[in-house]
């Protein structure tokens, strides 16, 4: 029956960009579509639920930090390229972007299992092949990122931090905001997950967002937090009438 949940849920739940908004050469992976930057580099990453997708690795010479990014829904690597490229520049942060399963040119269907054992690939990647340490990982996770996102968080608690960028409550919470119990069919359950994860975390939501966000993340932005120098909650404030 799980199953069953989880292939319709999926259906409602994930927008992968189609076509994909780049390409890879098999020989050697290696994306198309995007202009070459010194310092990026791509690659397969085997799941262990069988998956193979792409994983994007942006170098920042003399970072003590690497930022693990969950990107939102209708994305892959190839919308993100820029902006993870920008993202490294300006934190001085090394950064690692997967596409999930059934993304871009990532192997697989997209379900939330599969986002779960994407994200903990990702993550091993990052700790055996490229020597990052867990306690400079800090996991970003948007929108629908946040799911995986909190799910590792939940479990690794020697983590430098987490931003959660729009975080959902669940999936079900999304469609209906008046849904105040959570269900066995929900997905994305972070509103019970989140009291698990012990790390510092630091969450952006815009201002429509702020009383359900308050009633679940409210314990954590009263929390003593440090991240990475931070001790805020970002609230960002936007109106349709700013839109010009």
């Amino acid at each position: 029956m799980g199953g069953v949940t989880s292939s319709v849920a999926a259906k409602f739940a994930f927008f992968p960009p189609d076509p994909p908004s780049y390409g890879v050469i098999s020989s050697r992976v290696a994306m198309t579509g995007v202009p070459w930057r010194e310092g990026v580099e791509a690659r397969r990453v085997r799941t262990r639920r069988g998956s193979e997708i792409i994983a994007m690795y942006v170098r920042c010479p003399k970072a003590s930090l690497t930022v693990l990014y969950s990107h939102g829904n209708a994305a892959d690597l190839g919308k993100m390229y820029e902006l993870f490229i920008e993202f490294s520049a300006r934190l001085h942060v090394n950064v690692m972007g997967y596409d999930y399963s059934g993304y871009g040119r990532s192997s697989g269907k997209a379900s939330e299992a599969n986002t779960f054992a994407d994200i903990e690939a990702a993550y091993k990647c990052l700790v055996e092949v490229y020597g990052t340490r867990g306690e400079d990982i800090v996991l970003y996770g948007q929108s629908v990122g946040s799911g995986p996102t909190v799910d590792l968080a939940a479990h690794l608690h020697h983590i430098r931090a987490v931003v959660l960028h729009s975080p959902i409550l669940s999936g079900l919470r999304v469609m209906y905001s008046s849904v105040k119990k959570t269900y066995w069919f929900d997905i994305y359950k972070n509103i019970e997950k989140i009291p698990r994860v012990k790390c510092p975390v630091l969450v952006i939501h815009v201002s429509w967002t702020i009383v359900p966000m308050e009633s679940v993340y409210g314990s954590l932005a009263n929390r003593s937090m440090n991240l990475c120098g931070l001790r805020a909650v970002i609230t960002v404030t936007w109106r349709p009438s700013q839109c010009t």
